[in-house]
């Protein structure tokens, strides 16, 4: 499952460099995260690295993209090919 940033963000930009794929950017309004990248850093780490630095919590799963930790790994090896 890709992650998703709610609008809860408050634009502190501690997650956009502690993700491994370059997933994070900054939106109109607050920080999103591409769903093509985002692996929850599967294949580089064992927890995903932006809900562990992010101080509002506001990084969720998200529900309309949802994905095993095999699709995600399959996505990570694309990424890293």
């Amino acid at each position: 499952m890709a992650l998703k940033i709610t609008e809860d963000c408050i634009n502190c930009a501690v997650c956009e460099p502690e993700c491994p794929n370059n997933a994070i950017s900054a939106g109109d309004e607050i920080f999103v995260i591409d769903v093509d990248k985002c692996t929850e850093c599967v294949g580089h780490f064992d927890e995903s690295q932006c809900i562990e630095v992010c101080p509002v919590d506001c990084i969720i799963v998200d529900p309309d993209h949802k994905e095993s930790k095999d699709q995600l790994q399959a996505k990570f090896e694309k990424l890293t090919a």
